[in-house]
């Protein structure tokens, strides 16, 4: 595994309970991290669930493909503060302003929910909710990656970062279906009801992630631009680093719309689907997508995840252009649960590079840099919509994956160490 290619602590906590040989589950031996895994769960369980019951009600109430993309990029406004949210949390308890965010999230659920059943809610009421809720997930992002480094050891991180994958993944098919059969059977009110209940319990279960003081303090003498640019100054002088932040720019612009926003649209214009339909095609791609997870998280040794990174990202974009091409669940459901695989394969292997080769006072920097890179998937959901709207959805998606993989074969020749490996003096 690439975290044992350095012995140094750098800030990782190991504790006691982690000792012993390696397992599959090696990473719930932590305490914190079984707490962190359930709060995680627990949150990104609400948000799939939010993210596909207010899409179908856009795309209902507007009939418009191009303000559900826009609904999908308000969920990351907040996506270009994430640097200065870097910056606070190598400053800041990172625990407290965790579970702080997610005590907003949830209140913005609440204004909704009440809406809902009152039977008020209006289309400008969810985006302007989705607004604000969409400028605390990006910084929660930031926070729990940094958290999980903060507190396992480097020799778990691919199989913590493994099953921390899996909150997410698992969170598509509780979302889809839960979010689906509530919506269609009880109404919007009671959907949202459980959301709201998610998000409560999230914010119970982080009360037991293990704290990690910072080393850096803060004083009168702190300047946040200060702290900005040495963050992409060592970012930038780091031959690791720098191609991992465009590759995950690119993702999020050319692969990431179709599944995590533009979904409701293929599903109804391509396949004839109702709510439910796009609930199957939801829960089939994370079904995929989690036992990517679960197959990366029981990987005990990785000697090279650069090279698995980029095989599992072409492999991705190839997938998408087969899709494009089918209209049946015949084949595009088994498309969807090979594409969640290879993103799972692919971003896992990407936060385990970026997580080993960041140092411990510079990781809430970097990954506050690497969620700015998320910037391009409101972007990509946006024109994505646009373009359907003109083109329709197999040109559109195979528009974007072509685009990618030109890209993707730029991204080698410019940087090979992604196929011949990372210096070790790389590392922390």
């Amino acid at each position: 595994m690439v975290a044992d290619r350095s012995s140094k602590s750098s800030g990782n906590s190991s504790d006691n309970n982690a000792s012993g040989p390696r397992s599959v589950l090696s990473a719930f031996r932590i305490r914190s991290f079984r707490f962190q895994w359930s709060a995680d769960a627990m949150n990104t369980w609400g948000s799939e669930m939010e993210t596909l019951i207010l899409g179908w009600y856009i795309l209902v109430a507007t009939d418009s493909p191009f303000l559900v993309g826009l609904l999908g990029a308000l969920r990351f406004s907040g996506t270009i503060t994430a640097p200065l949210i870097g910056v606070i949390a190598d400053r800041m308890n990172r625990k407290l302003m965790l579970i702080s965010l997610r005590i907003g999230t949830g209140i913005s659920s609440m204004v909704l929910l009440v809406f809902a059943v009152t039977g008020s809610i209006q289309p400008w009421h969810v985006f302007i909710v989705a607004g604000f809720s969409g400028l605390l997930r990006p910084a929660d992002n930031v926070l729990r990656q940094s958290l999980i480094a903060d507190t396992v050891p480097r020799r778990l991180l691919m199989n913590a970062s493994g099953f921390a994958r899996t909150t997410q993944d698992s969170a598509r098919i509780v979302g889809a279906l839960l979010g689906a059969t509530l919506l269609s059977r009880l109404g919007l009110g009671w959907a949202l009801t459980a959301v709201s209940l998610f998000y409560t319990f999230s914010v119970f279960f982080g009360l037991g992630i293990r704290s990690v003081p910072s080393t850096l303090q803060i004083n009168k003498r702190m300047n946040p631009l200060t702290d900005m640019r040495q963050g992409m100054k060592y970012i930038m002088n780091s031959s690791a680093l720098q191609p991992i932040m465009f590759l995950a720019f690119l993702v999020n612009a050319t692969a990431f719309p179709f599944t995590n926003g533009l979904l409701p649209v293929v599903a109804r214009d391509v396949y004839g689907h109702d709510e439910n339909g796009l609930a199957v095609m939801v829960a089939t791609f994370a079904a995929g997508a989690l036992f990517g997870s679960l197959l990366m998280a029981a990987v005990v040794k990785f000697s090279r995840p650069e090279r698995f990174m980029m095989l599992a990202m072409i492999v991705w974009h190839v997938l998408l252009i087969f899709f494009a091409q089918t209209q049946s669940n015949t084949w595009g459901l088994p498309a969807l649960a090979l594409i969640g695989a290879s993103v799972s394969f692919c971003m896992i292997t990407m936060s385990v590079v970026l997580l080993t080769f960041a140092k411990f006072e510079m990781r809430g920097r970097v990954m506050g840099v690497r969620m700015l890179a998320v910037y391009a998937l409101p972007m990509g959901m946006v024109i994505g919509g646009w373009l359907i709207e003109q083109y329709g959805v197999p040109v559109t998606i195979t528009g974007y994956a072509v685009v990618g993989l030109l890209a993707i074969a730029l991204s080698l020749f410019r940087w090979p160490e992604l196929i011949t490996g990372f210096s070790i003096d790389e590392q922390k």
